[in-house]
This record gives C-alpha cells, sequence and structure tokens, in this order.
C-alpha cells in the first residue's frame, strides 16, 4: 500500500481502478487547529494522458498498480495510428495516435521506447527523456536578434516537432532534445 507520504514524481498509483503518474505535488498544512493537511498533485492518467489536478488528505492510501514496461521498437505511423513491434516476442501492436498526444512528435521509425501495460494489455509507450533528431527546416535568424538578446531560432525537426534553437544551428544537423520539456539540449556532432 502506498500513502500520500509516499508521493514523488513519477510515483504510479491506483485509484478507482485506474492507473495515475504523479507529475508534480505540494503539501498544504492548514493554519486552523485541527485542520487536515492536504496533499495537491498533478496527475497523470496512464490510459488516456489526461492531466489533471487532484487532491488527497494526507495518509490517504492507494493501490500499486499492475503495471509493467517492456522494451519496443516504434516501426511507422499509418493515418491515426502508430505501429510497434515488442523487441522480445517481435509481436507487433497498433496504438492510436491521440494515446501518445505530445510525445508522438519524438518518435522517428526504429526508435526504442517502453510500453506500459496494464493488467495484460497495452495502454501507452514511454518516450525516452533525450531523443537526438535531425533539423529538418530553421527559420532564418534576424539581425536584430542578437541584439535583442534573443539568440534563438524556430527549428523544424524531421518529426514535424518545432523547437526552438540557437541562431547557429543550420539544417541537416542532428540536435539533442529533452521530451520533457521540449528543449533544445545539444548539438550532436557526427
Amino acid at each position: 500500500m502506498l500513502t500520500t507520504s509516499d508521493f514523488k514524481k513519477g510515483l504510479r498509483i491506483e485509484i478507482e481502478n485506474v492507473p495515475y503518474a504523479i507529475l508534480d505535488y505540494t503539501v498544504q498544512t492548514p493554519s486552523a487547529r485541527g485542520s487536515a493537511t492536504l496533499v495537491k498533485a498533478k496527475v497523470r492518467n496512464i490510459l488516456t494522458g489526461a492531466v489533471f489536478d487532484k487532491t488527497f488528505k494526507s495518509g490517504e492510501k492507494f493501490e500499486e498498480p499492475d503495471l509493467q514496461m517492456r522494451q519496443v521498437q516504434y516501426l511507422y505511423a499509418e493515418g491515426e495510428d502508430l505501429h510497434f513491434m515488442d523487441t522480445e516476442t517481435y509481436e507487433q501492436f497498433t496504438l492510436p495516435h491521440e494515446r501518445l498526444g505530445d510525445l508522438a512528435q519524438w518518435l522517428v521509425e526504429n526508435t526504442n521506447v517502453r510500453s506500459v501495460l496494464f493488467r495484460g494489455s497495452v495502454v501507452g509507450v514511454e518516450v525516452p527523456q533525450f531523443v537526438e533528431l535531425r533539423v529538418r527546416e530553421v527559420e532564418p535568424a534576424a539581425k536584430s536578434d542578437t541584439a535583442s538578446g534573443s539568440q534563438t531560432k524556430s527549428a523544424t525537426l524531421e518529426t514535424g516537432a518545432v523547437v526552438r534553437v540557437p541562431i547557429y544551428l543550420k539544417e541537416g544537423e542532428t540536435i539533442e532534445v529533452d521530451t520533457s520539456t521540449g528543449r533544445f539540449v545539444k548539438r550532436i556532432n557526427r
């Protein structure tokens, strides 16, 4: 059994037979005597990807969800479906694009990710925190960018994702992106 005192970023809990991941939380101690301490958490529904805020009483108990992780490879997209293959069993499965939401923008063919299984069924995938992607197109840097202190420009990556990059980057270069923030990390020299 898990309680609110076990909360940390990334912890998975089950509420009413639905698995959730804790994205962030705060503890609020009331000023009135005898009032209960509250734990406010930003949670993500693992089945749907929806993110919302929930409030719990301190000490509330939760089951640990029956989640398993398996290594899979992203194969390709077809219409609104994303195709994956389990790297151990070579079984293929499909997930709707909407199930991954913004995470789909970081997937390139043959990317290794982890599938999330809840009670034996694949409910989603987790992408690596850092991915290497090729810059497909960059907007030209304006001369005023350096004078105004804004030393970044928009770049469209091979997956269609748009990120801010330093003005020195050119089309065709490979960069590392933090998938949790969608921010440029570094240029990859090859």
